[in-house]
């Protein structure tokens, strides 16, 4: 027995695996395109598989495709959306302009399998064939747009939800560390006192900006350019074809959807999911900051900061014994500068259409829903294995904002600027404490001094010990 089967297609024959689902265009792609061994995330798959599921339903509907074929195309979109034969979606991710490779990989399994469902073989593409029956009154340049929208939306709901679980984690741990007083650092030099909590708490608020601004960055992306096909003006497309299309891929997704206001427009422009992935930039930024200042406030254990300690994870040295590392804050930090170079292709690819298509639509879905994946992926690990279990160095919080000379500040409303400035610079000289060097020279005595030398208040609004002052 032969190990292929002959197909044919405009530009000639072509030795298929017989048993293979996908057929020559396929083949084809995959063979033009060696070049990572990457192949469509999940997401993609399922999102131009409800495509063809819903056109089949549509076209059901409508009378165009007879009901045996329609109904054999849905199970086999079904069969793959439960996770059978995705071995079959072989094109690399960086393949053909605009997407052409994939939407045919697609066509030509659920065709295919249709074929068997009706008890053909595969590769006769009769009753059921990949162009004139799956992809009947599509394009690539409708379908590859509105998959991409739906892959983001579909991933995003986990996105957000992590940046749920972070936010919800730093903000209780700004409550856990409320009372713990330690200093300010502004140019990584001593600043005015702070609570730990208090910078936990922004941290938090940080986060749950960020969740929100990339809900609302989403909302653009709800509008499906499916029925535009060739070039958005919708050739070879009824005229109910693209609201029935949005009522099933309602269905099918379970996502918030709308008909395209102006299918050409959404058609020429990546700005929708450029928008999104401008803030997904935004947030992958601040995420990394937070994973520094974490890693910067737990170094030492003796020669850092020290002021926090985070969960030991695992070993952290193969050649110093005891040795612990910021583990899971140094994974973020990687995350997020391939995050941020994930942004930078897409904002690029996005610029690089012309007139009525941009043909770089492959490498932007993949780029976007990869950075959603791994980034959401980062930061629930973030949460649950290192900020929930961060606990606070009260007393080398207290030892360093004890030592620091910022709090010279509380006593400028009172001896003025100059006067401050050389009480710190003369704490830096001689070793001696703020408090210890007022208590010295006499400068405040008794509930004034520890009035204006309250560590806690100064963290508040107001003026320490501003009583007996203007306003106080």
């Amino acid at each position: 027995m032969t190990n292929t089967r002959t197909e044919r297609d405009p530009l000639g024959e072509k030795a298929v695996p017989v048993d293979a689902l996908y057929g020559i265009q396929t083949l084809r792609a995959s063979e033009n395109f060696p070049i990572s061994g990457l192949r469509p995330l999940p997401a993609f798959v399922d999102a131009v598989v409800w495509i063809k599921r819903a056109a089949a339903l549509t076209h059901s509907e409508t009378g165009r495709l007879e009901q045996p074929l329609a109904d054999a195309i849905v199970k086999a979109a079904d069969e793959v959306l439960r996770g059978e034969h995705r071995d079959q979606f072989i094109v690399d991710v960086y393949q053909a302009g605009a997407g052409t490779s994939h939407n045919m990989n697609v066509n030509e399994v659920l065709a295919n399998r249709a074929n068997e469902i009706l008890g053909k073989p595969r590769g006769a593409y009769a009753p059921v064939h990949p162009n004139d029956h799956v992809n009947m009154a599509q394009s690539t340049n409708d379908v590859i747009p509105t998959a991409m929208r739906l892959a983001v939306l579909a991933t995003l709901p986990a996105t957000l939800a992590a940046l749920d679980v972070l936010a919800s984690s730093l903000l209780d741990k700004g409550v856990e560390f409320d009372g713990v007083l330690k200093s300010g650092r502004t140019h990584l030099q001593d600043a005015t006192p702070i609570r730990l909590g208090q910078e936990f708490t922004a941290y938090g608020h940080t986060v749950a900006r960020h969740r929100q601004k990339l809900a609302q960055a989403a909302d653009w992306l709800r509008e499906m350019t499916i029925g535009g096909t060739a070039v958005g003006t919708g050739i070879n497309a009824e005229q109910a074809y693209p609201a029935l299309m949005v009522k099933y891929l309602r269905q099918v997704s379970g996502l918030e959807l709308r008909e395209g206001q102006d299918r050409i427009q959404l058609m020429q422009s990546m700005g929708d999911v450029a928008t999104l992935s401008g803030a997904f930039r935004a947030y992958a930024l601040d995420l990394n900051k937070i994973a520094n200042d974490i890693r910067l406030l737990a170094s030492g254990p003796r020669t850092g900061l020290a002021e926090i300690v985070l969960p030991a994870v695992q070993p952290g040295s193969s050649i110093m014994p005891g040795k612990v590392n910021p583990s899971i804050a140094e994974m973020v930090n990687q995350v997020c500068y391939q995050a941020l170079g994930l942004d930078t292709t897409v904002a690029m690819a996005a610029e690089a259409g012309q007139l009525e298509l941009n043909v770089m639509m492959p490498v932007i879905t993949h780029n976007i829903v990869f950075g959603l994946q791994i980034v959401g992926n980062a930061t629930r690990v973030f949460a649950e294995r290192c900020v929930d279990g961060i606990e606070a160095d009260e007393k080398q919080c207290a030892y360093w904002l004890e030592r620091s000379p910022a709090l010279v500040t509380a006593l400028a409303p009172r001896i003025g600027y100059a006067a401050a400035a050389k009480l710190a610079k003369e704490a830096l000289s001689t070793g001696l404490t703020v408090k210890e060097l007022v208590m010295q020279k006499g400068l405040l005595k008794g509930a004034e001094l520890e009035d204006v030398l309250d560590l806690r208040a100064m963290t508040e609004l107001g003026v320490p010990g501003g009583k007996g002052l203007p306003g106080g």
